[in-house]
């Protein structure tokens, strides 16, 4: 069967009429498949009528709302690249982010200025409001790009990640299959709408099965707990939303009586967790692996045993392997290697570096991920560490090549060191170590308050220390494994 438009006539259209639910709000009110499909064709037609075409990108820092959602499918439907921006991120970030991608219309909440088409969410609302509900669909193949999210890398530069409408589609099918979604799901939806989790994973899984959502505009422990839980048949979240359940005495097994499915990732999900949440519940939370240049890669089992500490098998049609981080040939099961991935998943390159893209795929097409893992020997995969610095923090991304860049270039900073250490909440948490010029004194009250002006608040050290050196080996080389240890304890409750 040829599709004018693969994303788009999968996941949307067979909605157009329907006037199930698809939305419940926080007030109480529903908004049907039908009702926010007319206003998505409303969004495409404007996005039309100010000269944007196929293959355009469309930015938008925005607040999650049934809008804000409206603006991917609209994108989707016009065939536009739809780049969702965290909402934590400065003018500074924003401006890198336009300029990178090129992007014709920017949308955010307020009034702003760069260097394209600044429009706000309830301008753009105003405007589309005489438009047809209607729209043709503009034709798109599925190697199209219909996303551009953006990830920091070690390099501290930010790095777009090109996602086709083959990438996403596939990876929604296959999750819809593997995890028994349904039309008669009903989703706690409690994830931000800016990156692949909350956005990707989450909504095109229930467009696709043709549920609803408890569209929550943030994590809200009250919500949760008197709404969402007892009305929902599943929740998708980040380990910090489970250990935050856990601690609230109201969250018991009666509660959860008419969930069928518990799903973390984002970040690892402590084995203690995942133990205190079966005994309290008698639900197994089944956690899974994945990353954005690949959206999901691997899952425990729905039907089967959902192993802790480990993520599971791979998806349908999704291979990987555990290889030599040298000559990326297979390790045996048990060995620790490379964890490497082929599949239709798996991300387009990374937008205007070419280089960069190649140095990250094997010449066989398998992604070198960054992460390092093993296979059991029942075939589980275990993740065990990143050869990448990543610290994910609450579910979100922290890269501290880019906060030392900030921290390196402060008054009397010789040199820093950022790390992530276990948190009880977040999963890990990032501190920076920093070493002061020779007979000078750094101030870290100045620095904070630039932190404050630079980066987005979740990527800010938790804590700021000063020591007269950095270990280092032989060659030179910062050895934040030793910092590690020396601060693992920091955050524990002893």
């Amino acid at each position: 069967m040829t599709f004018s438009n693969p994303l788009y006539d999968a996941l949307f259209a067979p909605h157009i009429d329907q006037c199930t639910p698809f939305l419940h709000l926080p007030d109480g009110n529903s908004l049907s498949h039908k009702d926010f499909l007319e206003l998505s064709a409303q969004f495409a037609h404007y996005f039309c009528e100010i000269g944007l075409v196929a293959g355009d990108r469309v930015a938008a820092q925005v607040t999650k709302s049934p809008e804000a959602l409206a603006l991917y499918a609209a994108c989707v439907q016009a065939g536009l690249v739809f780049l969702p921006l965290n909402t934590a991120y400065t003018s500074d970030e924003l401006s890198y982010f336009i300029a990178d991608s090129g992007a014709k219309l920017l949308i955010t909440d307020h009034e702003s200025q760069h260097d394209c088409r600044c429009e706000t969410l309830e301008s753009l609302i105003q405007a589309s409001n005489d438009y047809p509900i209607s729209f043709e669909t503009v034709a798109r193949s599925e190697d199209d790009l219909a996303a551009l999210l953006y990830t920091s890398g070690t390099t501290g530069r930010a790095k777009g990640v090109m996602l086709s409408q083959k990438n996403l589609l596939s990876n929604a099918q296959a999750l819809v299959k593997y995890w028994q979604f349904t039309e008669q799901d009903v989703l706690i939806h409690a994830l931000p709408i800016f990156h692949t989790h909350g956005l990707f994973v989450a909504c095109n899984v229930m467009l696709l099965a043709g549920g609803s959502m408890i569209f929550m505009p943030k994590f809200d422990i009250d919500t949760l707990i008197n709404i969402g839980i007892p009305e929902a048949t599943c929740m998708m979240g980040v380990p910090t939303f489970y250990t935050r359940l856990l601690a609230d005495s109201r969250f018991s097994k009666e509660l959860c009586q008419h969930i069928r499915l518990f799903i973390s990732g984002s970040a690892p999900l402590l084995s203690q967790t995942h133990t205190e949440f079966e005994q309290r519940t008698g639900h197994r939370i089944l956690e899974r692996y994945g990353m954005t240049e690949t959206s999901m890669n691997t899952s425990n089992p729905y039907d089967g045993e959902r192993r802790a500490g480990t993520v599971g098998f791979p998806l349908p049609d999704i291979e990987i392997r555990v290889a030599d981080p040298e000559t990326h040939a297979s390790l045996p099961n048990g060995e620790i290697g490379s964890i490497e991935v082929r599949g239709d998943n798996v991300f387009q390159g990374y937008w205007q570096m070419p280089e960069k893209t190649a140095e990250e795929f094997c010449a066989d097409g398998f992604f070198i991920t960054g992460d390092l893992g093993l296979i059991d020997e029942r075939g589980y995969l275990h993740i065990v560490g990143r050869n990448k610095d990543l610290i994910i923090s609450g579910g979100y991304n922290i890269y501290p090549k880019e906060i030392e860049t900030v921290l390196d270039d402060q008054p009397n900073v010789a040199e820093s060191a950022v790390i992530g250490i276990p948190h009880p909440d977040l999963g890990e948490a990032a501190i920076a170590v920093l070493v002061a010029q020779p007979n000078e004194t750094i101030d870290l009250e100045a620095i904070t308050a630039t932190l404050n002006k630079s980066l987005a608040r979740y990527k800010h050290p938790r804590t700021l220390l000063t020591v007269a050196s950095l270990p280092r080996n032989s060659m030179g080389k910062v050895q934040k494994n030793l910092l590690r240890q020396e601060y693992q304890d920091m955050f524990i409750e002893l």
